[in-house]
Formats: structure tokens, sequence, C-alpha cells
């Protein structure tokens, strides 16, 4: 008996979600980790990958994606997920003097939750392109940011 009779369809699409889930939540720290911020790929991966593996258990736990109870408890497991990242974002943000630091991180975690659940209910385009934004936002916005700030300093002297 191989390993492919073993598992079904319905298995290998929860497999999926989960791997592709880990691997667009990875790509998301990239970008963080060698930045040296706190979370990085791994962060962001199990944050992601928790995510959606959190909205499909809403899913099934409400009697799968045809029954009419699967959206009322998926959008409270949901709805679950947002505050319980808020949490863990709250505690990377650091306030040192007039200085505050982690918010993009925190922020950016909040996202990859948001990517996960996404991916969870099977929304594989909005969570690639919302992969694609964030890693703009993280990399290319972070550039136009650091020369504004620049711009700015310098006409203040």
């Amino acid at each position: 008996m191989d390993i492919v009779n073993i598992i079904s369809g319905e298995q290998i699409e929860i497999i999926s979600k989960l791997a592709i889930a880990l691997l667009l939540g990875m790509s998301l720290g990239i970008e963080r980790a060698i930045a040296g911020k706190t979370a990085g790929m791994r962060t962001y991966g199990l944050v992601t990958m928790g995510s959606a593996l959190l909205a499909m258990t809403g899913v099934f736990i409400g009697g799968g994606f045809d029954s009419p109870t699967a959206l009322v408890d998926s959008i409270r497991f949901s709805a679950q997920i947002i505050t319980g990242i808020g949490f863990i974002g709250a505690g990377l943000i650091f306030i040192k003097g007039a200085d505050v630091s982690g918010v993009t991180t925190a922020a950016g975690l909040w996202v990859s939750a948001g990517v996960g659940i996404a991916i969870g209910y099977g929304f594989y385009t909005l969570a690639m392109v919302t992969t694609v934004l964030a890693i703009l936002t993280f990399t290319f916005f972070w550039y136009v940011e650091d020369r504004l700030k620049a711009i700015v300093r310098h006409e203040l002297k």
C-alpha cells in the first residue's frame, strides 16, 4: 500500500494549504530577519500557517465548506486569530523615550495572520497578492520612507 492511496484528496488540500501558508509567511519574514528584527522567517511562517490551520478548523467544526453554520463558526475563529496576533504584536512594540520600535514588525505579523486566514479559506490569489504588497512595503517603501526622511532632515537644517 503506497502513501498516495492512504491520503485522500481533502487531506492533500489541507496539507497544501498549510505548506503554502508556511511558505508565504516565511517569505514575509525574510526581510524582517535580514533587517535584524525580533520576528523573522520562522515567526512569520508559524503565524501564517497557524492562522490557516485555525481558519480551516473553524470551517470543519462548523460542518465543512458546504454547511450554512461553517461561516459563523469560522468567522469566530478568524476574529480570535486577529485578537491573539494583536496581543503578540503588542509585545513586540517597545518605547524608549521618544523612540518607538517594533510597530512595523507587529503590523507585519497581523498581515501575516490575514494571509493565513485567506489561505485557510482557499483565497490563494488574495493571499499571494497581499504577500507581494507586504514585501514591497517592507522593502521598497522602506527605501522611499528613508529617502523622504533624509530630504526633510536636510531641509530643516
